[in-house]
């Protein structure tokens, strides 16, 4: 197993704080080069700043730089990190080099020895935390969401540019963008003979519906995912409305537009949110945060029973460019037995509607089906299937099947793209780097970003009214 002589860490080991400084990385032009990233990790609050490292890229450098808080956060993003380390299959080899004084941003900034910068935590610090590693000339991959209020998305419109002529890249994790039924429904939405066209829809009857359901207690990389006490404060996580339905609205747009710019401005108008709260006792906290109680800070969201309401839950009606959509977000404290987090969606057109769902008919996994209309003649729906499937399968997609199910036909997706939630960070983390070495975004990102957290950030404010 591969050793660093420059720091090692174990899970029985304390951190300590390293003060010497290290050359600073200019804001150069970047070329895809082995080991021309070098990487910083700041504050490392959510278990998904280690998920960007559960696979090794060539080129990022194996030394990691991390600046944070000392405590039970970095405790565990060093175990995961080091579990990656030491498994059996495919381990990496990271190295990390750790600073935890109180001044870890601005040491972070003043030593600059990376040349991009993972922030995923606590979500009241992040747009900061972006704003000041921009100004600073570093590359930022933020986890969502990049916004959790108003004031948040006004200065996140002003970053963009700033980045632009610091010469670095913003760019936000919609690792739901890799999922494979996600992807077919987008694909099969742009074949007119078998999709038709999008349908305009109705606030009351959507032309595309998102649903997402989530839980508090989990496992990630084979362990239960303890959290920290702040994801259950709305005013440091953010409300359901700006947090997972980041993703949902990142997809609406994905797909309805593909590599269509939005604005924000022009082509988006808002309809109604709504705000709703998920009951957590004391014994479901303490189980999944270790704490005994409920730290002072969330006093204020307690009821008179003493449960914990969390404002986790959200629906959004908005359109874009004259297309309804709905989004919605539900948090549980568990899934039943044998399931996990669940995602739902359809694409309405007007010959047939595409249809994810991840019920207990589909064993807990997302399965894509393909209902085309009652008054569209079935035969010639089920050719249309099988030339889009044939023109899938000789492109990006081989191994393409299709069965009958109740209501038409369900696409049968060989197991090999499955690869989980997890190794979607990767996928994502490999388009950040080729667009480094680009160094540039496709055109259509930045405006998308700027819609999807105008959309999200209005809805927080539309549903507290």
């Amino acid at each position: 197993m591969y050793k660093s002589a420059i720091l090692l860490f174990s899970l029985a080991t304390c951190f300590f704080a390293c003060s010497n400084q290290s050359p600073q990385t200019e804001s150069v032009k970047l070329s895809g080069a082995v080991n021309e990233i070098k990487l910083m990790t700041l504050n490392p609050g959510h278990f998904h700043a280690a998920l960007v490292q559960k696979n090794h890229y060539p080129q990022v450098d194996s030394l990691v730089y991390i600046y944070a808080p000392d405590g039970p956060e970095l405790k565990g993003h060093l175990a995961r990190i080091e579990s990656y380390n030491q498994r059996e299959a495919e381990p990496t080899h990271w190295a990390s080099k750790v600073y935890t004084g109180a001044d870890y941003l601005e040491k972070m900034l003043s030593e600059k020895p990376g040349n991009v910068v993972v922030i995923s935590g606590n979500n009241a610090q992040k747009t900061h935390y972006i704003q000041s590693c921009i100004e600073a000339g570093i590359n930022v991959l933020a986890d969502k969401p990049m916004a959790i209020k108003p004031a948040d998305f006004t200065r996140l419109q002003d970053l963009f540019p700033l980045a632009e002529k610091k010469g670095v890249l913003l760019y936000d994790i919609m690792t739901e963008r890799h999922e494979i039924s996600t992807m077919l429904q987008r694909e099969l939405a742009q074949m007119p003979a078998l999709f038709g066209t999008l349908e305009k829809g109705t606030p009351d009857n959507p032309a595309i519906t998102k649903e997402s359901v989530h839980h508090f207690f989990k496992y990630v990389s084979g362990s239960a995912l303890i959290r920290p006490a702040w994801f259950f404060d709305v005013e440091q996580q953010g409300e359901g409305v700006v947090d997972v339905s980041t993703h949902l609205v990142d997809l609406v747009l994905w797909e309805c537009f593909p590599e269509q710019s939005i604005s924000y401005q022009k082509d988006i108008q808002l309809q109604a949110a709504k705000r709703g709260a998920t009951d957590l006792t004391s014994a479901q906290f303490k189980l999944v945060t270790g704490l005994p109680g409920f730290p002072s800070f969330l006093k204020k969201d307690l009821s008179k029973d003493s449960t914990l309401q969390v404002f986790a839950n959200g629906e959004t009606h908005f359109s874009v460019k004259g297309v309804h959509a709905k989004v919605s977000v539900i948090w549980n404290f568990q899934a039943p037995e044998g399931a996990g987090d669940t995602h739902f969606s359809i694409m309405r057109g007007t010959k047939a509607n595409l249809v994810i769902r991840q019920g207990a008919a589909e064993k807990y996994r997302p399965v894509l089906y393909v209902e085309p209309l009652p008054n569209v003649d079935k035969a010639s729906a089920e050719t249309a299937l099988k030339d889009a499937l044939q023109k899938l399968n000789a492109g990006q997609f081989q191994g393409l099947g299709y069965e009958a199910s109740e209501k038409g036909w369900k696409i049968l997706i060989p197991d090999s793209y499955n690869v989980g939630h997890e190794a979607h960070f990767a996928q994502v983390t490999e388009k950040y780097l080729q667009y480094l070495a680009q160094g540039k975004l496709p055109e259509w990102e930045v405006p998308n970003m700027l819609a999807k957290y105008y959309v999200t950030t209005k809805a927080y404010a539309m549903s507290r009214k």
